[in-house]
């Protein structure tokens, strides 16, 4: 009785070691599904811009440690050169002028364009602003006429199906204004064709994904500078996004997982006799809102 007596404690405190123990699992399994239920909090993925294509990349990793960014980049001083308020408005008004000569052109000349001008125009779209400075694009410049013949077929092949399947009458009527088919002869007849791709996700060296903020509005952007830069060198293109082409032309180009077409360019100079349809532009007042 007394040895009884004696372990009376110390049995009392093994069973509230074990009442702990069992407390403090179900605390931690309540988290673990707390933690897979609750929705991932990633305002930089924009529900609206998601990739339409039927290839499907894994999840998308969470990893909160360090991304491989410098912590303790340096700041420079930024010099900014200033204009007069005369030559601003000058300045402003020939850059509008020359961007509102842009146009869709789909009767490009095979006539040979420099290759230092793409490299150029190119390096122009890689000054973009992007999500946390990530610069998630890779523009694939294509040169070659067997590779640009398969790229031509690949995109016929599914436009076909777009315009008589996929896309509706309400949005293939409204293309008819602009003669626009699934014949795409500027495919073969461009000299260059550019394949602008945004990277879902990078790399660490440690082979753990690399979030891209924002990489799809990031990548827009860029198209948009490489389209003015285009214009002001005197070359023209046509905005393609070649529906469910995407996974078939990156197999053909050989582009990793993480990058998805967002915009297709032939480049070049306008046929001679080259035609476009005689659009207007809305006026200021439609566009700009004051406050």
């Amino acid at each position: 009785m007394a040895l009884f007596s004696s372990l009376t404690p110390i049995f009392i405190a093994i069973i509230c070691v074990l009442i702990a123990a069992i407390l403090k699992k179900n605390n931690g399994d309540t988290e673990k599904r707390e933690t897979k239920s609750k929705p991932l909090s990633r305002p930089w993925v924009d529900e609206d811009l998601k990739d339409s294509t039927d290839h499907q990349l894994e999840e998308e990793e969470v990893d909160e440690e360090w991304q491989g960014f410098d912590e303790n980049i340096a700041h420079i001083p930024f010099f900014a050169e200033r204009y007069s308020e005369a030559e601003m408005i000058k300045r402003s008004q020939e850059f509008y002028k020359l961007l509102n000569k842009r146009r869709s052109v789909r009767l490009l000349s095979d006539e040979p364009v420099p290759r230092e001008v793409i490299d150029n125009v190119i390096r122009t779209a890689g000054t973009s602003p992007s999500g946390a400075h990530t610069e998630p694009w890779t523009f694939v410049v294509v040169q070659d006429p067997v590779l640009k013949h398969k790229i031509r077929e690949i995109v016929e092949e599914e436009e076909e199906i777009n315009y008589k399947k996929r896309m509706g009458d309400r949005w293939v009527n409204d293309l008819k204004r602009l003669r626009t088919n699934w014949i795409k002869e500027y495919l073969d007849a461009a000299p260059y064709l550019i394949l602008i791709f945004k990277q879902v996700y990078g790399r660490l060296p440690n082979g753990k994904k690399k979030t891209h903020y924002y990489n799809e509005i990031s990548v827009s952007i860029a198209c948009g500078i490489l389209l003015a830069a285009l214009q002001n060198a005197g070359l023209y293109t046509v905005t393609s996004t070649p529906l469910n082409c995407g996974p078939h032309l990156r197999a053909l180009l050989q582009r990793p997982a993480n990058e998805k077409l967002l915009l297709l360019l032939p480049v070049g100079y306008p046929k001679k006799d080259a035609t476009v349809p005689a659009l207007t532009r809305k006026p200021l007042e439609d566009i700009m809102v004051v406050m």
